[in-house]
């Protein structure tokens, strides 16, 4: 079968500018504060309904899979791009990386007490995202939490030559009600929506959703 061409796209963007982003972005703890709150407020959730795997889905480098494991969870990353894996395996190698789309994750059904799919969505065509989303439902366990984040906007912003080098990508920004809606298709509950407004470095307003499937 012939893999989407938003998918090779992503791969070959990320692939290309993965040494440059994990020298950029490398610490959580400088990320917005509201942002790791609800990081922090996603492990607690796992934690107490017992703890169980949980995987970051688009991982990148493997800096927001590190901060969950400091957080004391069993965590996994998956992400498209072998680029942006061998970052996270010689930056964190204590921790699991596999390669995966979240249009078909390396996972069984029902395996993850929590999912992270932290600006992950972002590339994904709006067509192609009712299969993220079932995707999403298959691998989290009955009671498992999902978190979401992406930026808030209608239109797709495009990056061109990150860091100088000679790619380009679309951003996709979303509704948080259009994804809640997805969510909620897919037969996940929306728990918490958190909407902020841009910070200095950032292009448009910031949005983190808590899910679950249901018991």
């Amino acid at each position: 079968m012939t893999e989407p061409e938003f998918l090779s796209e992503t791969r070959a963007f990320y692939d290309a500018i993965a040494v440059d982003y994990a020298a950029r972005f490398r610490d959580v703890s400088a990320d917005d504060p509201l942002d790791r709150a609800m990081l922090a407020a996603f492990a607690d959730l796992v934690r107490a309904d017992g703890g169980g795997p949980v995987a970051e889905l688009g991982c990148g480098t493997g800096r927001v899979t590190a901060h969950l494991h400091r957080l004391g969870l069993d965590v996994l990353g998956i992400d498209l791009s072998p680029g942006m894996l061998a970052t996270a395996r010689a930056e964190y190698p204590e921790l699991r990386f596999e390669v995966g789309s979240l249009l078909d994750l390396p996972l069984g059904d029902a395996v993850l007490a929590g999912a992270v799919a932290w600006y992950s969505i972002i590339h994904t065509p709006r067509e192609r995202l009712p299969e993220v989303f079932a995707e999403l439902h298959r691998v989290l366990a009955p009671g498992g939490h999902l978190l979401l984040a992406f930026q808030v906007g209608d239109g797709p912003l495009r990056i061109e030559q990150p860091f100088g080098i000679p790619v380009a990508l679309d951003f996709r920004r979303r509704r948080p009600e259009l994804v809640a809606e997805l969510a909620a298709g897919a037969g996940l509950e929306v728990t918490t929506r958190l909407v902020r407004e841009r910070g200095r470095e950032e292009t448009a307003p910031q949005a983190v959703l808590l899910a679950r499937r249901p018991a």
